[in-house]
């Protein structure tokens, strides 16, 4: 059976203070909620990650990072690696994100070796991918997710895919309060599946969790979690605010 998943992508928002209230409240919000197969994750900025950690011991709720780099260490100014991650109790990453492909310049070759860095050191990795508006206009969304999984994924092992979470972005989607239909994001995750299939097997395509993130609210995420091939979602703005964040999780 397919993990459910909510992973909240807080960007560059929140300073320690504001940090340290919105835990508060999202555990307070959290408290007592019983979740069966269903992973709560968030991701804070790297100066939030190790306080976020030691307050979130002995709660549903787990830390990502947003990023690493793909070198295990070196003359890399700025950069995060691996093993400071997982020194401080980070076990999961979020690569190949939108922002850091459109303003970052990250392409689906320096993300191949990042995640062979995190899954070589036994990171989870919260896959990001999807098209562009004028992609979709075009027709060219479904060739366009296919080779972002084929020239970043599809060298990996079979094992490998233990520690991926796939998170589907229509990228004219996030921020912009537009939100793909839950049709048109069914639609989208089963032709993923269908790529897994086709370059894996059917057993590997049916167990890897495949998240919708695009302008997920309280009030469309039912919906969408409803749809068979959709197993959660990469949540951005929402996540922000603790009754809206609690809210989607508890639509899973």
């Amino acid at each position: 059976m397919r993990q459910k998943v909510v992973a909240g992508n807080w960007k560059m928002n929140n300073t320690l203070g504001e940090t340290k209230k919105l835990l508060k409240s999202l555990k307070k919000e959290l408290k007592g909620l019983k979740l069966v197969d269903t992973r709560v994750i968030i991701a804070p900025s790297f100066v939030n990650l190790q306080h976020t950690v030691k307050k979130t011991e002995n709660s549903i709720i787990e830390v990502s990072a947003q990023n690493l780099h793909q070198a295990t260490n070196g003359a890399f100014t700025g950069e995060i690696s691996v093993d400071m991650l997982l020194d401080i109790g980070v076990n999961t990453v979020i690569l190949g994100h939108s922002e850091r492909r459109a303003y970052f310049n990250e392409t689906d070759e320096a993300l191949a070796q990042k995640v062979n860095t995190a899954i070589g050191s036994g990171l989870d990795v919260i896959f990001c991918f999807g098209e562009q508006l004028e992609d979709r206009q075009n027709e060219k969304h479904f060739e366009i997710v296919e080779s972002q999984l084929k020239e970043a994924l599809f060298a990996l092992s079979s094992e490998a895919y233990k520690n991926i979470i796939l998170a589907y972005e229509p990228v004219w989607a996030i921020g912009t309060g537009q939100t793909a239909t839950a049709d048109q994001a069914q639609e989208m995750h089963k032709f993923i599946r269908s790529i897994l299939a086709k370059n894996y097997d059917e057993k590997l395509a049916n167990s890897v969790s495949i998240l919708y993130g695009g302008s997920v609210k309280p009030n469309n995420a039912e919906e969408i979690f409803s749809k068979p091939d959709v197993d959660g979602g990469l949540i951005g703005g929402a996540s922000l605010k603790a009754k809206d964040f609690s809210a989607i999780v508890k639509s899973i």
